[in-house]
């Protein structure tokens, strides 16, 4: 096995997703960009929870993960997440774990809803229950380009619950970045308008001024 792997290494070499430097996934320098700690910010009446500040190294590990499906760019994310999980003060609740969902045409084009794939290992490792129960009801345009109320004007009523979806506890629901909370708030919603417990949410990455 070590003399696959020693090949693999030769065909297909590892390169740092930060900078493309060669030799590991993410090189010491880059490290430095991507040192998961914990972040609390509030979005409305919304607690996020946050790993890692964004930067353009976490941003190309975020791509790396959701756009390339590289496992070991997903494992940071998982751990940056974990680590939030960990931290968050969650003792004693009922958790229950709610990713944010893919639209239909990025499940198609990479082959799996990102966030629901991501929390199904969290909740495997944590032992938190993954409950997958949001979906999108119609299209929404891409967020990076977007102010804050395009943004908010963007997700308003994107999300509802899945018909016969019935999650109990107390729901923390799992995204990959927060930026002005308008995903985070509309997936919050859509839950509380059914009148279930949303007790906070946990991001890998937070690209928000603290408050």
């Amino acid at each position: 096995m070590r003399i696959f792997g020693e090949l693999s290494q030769l065909i297909f070499p590892v390169r740092c997703f930060g900078c493309n430097r060669l030799g590991l996934s993410i090189c010491s320098q880059c490290r430095s960009d991507w040192q998961p700690q914990y972040f609390l910010s509030h979005f409305a009446n919304l607690r996020v929870h946050s790993a890692v500040l964004y930067s353009p190294t976490a941003s190309k590990i975020i791509l790396a993960a959701k756009e390339n499906g590289l496992k070991e760019a997903d494992k940071l994310i998982i751990e940056a997440i974990q680590g939030v999980l960990a931290q968050a003060n969650f003792a004693n609740r009922t958790i229950e774990l709610i990713p944010i969902p893919s639209s239909p045409s990025a499940r198609r084009r990479r082959g799996r809803s990102f966030m629901v794939d991501i929390t199904a290992q969290i909740a495997q490792r944590s032992g938190f229950r993954l409950t997958d129960v949001l979906e999108l009801t119609r299209r929404v345009s891409d967020q990076s380009g977007l102010h804050a109320k395009a943004r908010a004007a963007n997700m308003e009523g994107a999300f509802a619950l899945k018909p016969h979806a019935y999650p109990r506890g107390d729901l923390v629901l799992i995204d990959d970045v927060v930026t002005t909370g308008a995903t985070l708030r509309e997936a919050a919603r859509a839950l509380t308008s059914q009148g279930l417990n949303v007790l906070a949410s946990v991001t890998a990455c937070l690209a928000q001024p603290l408050r």
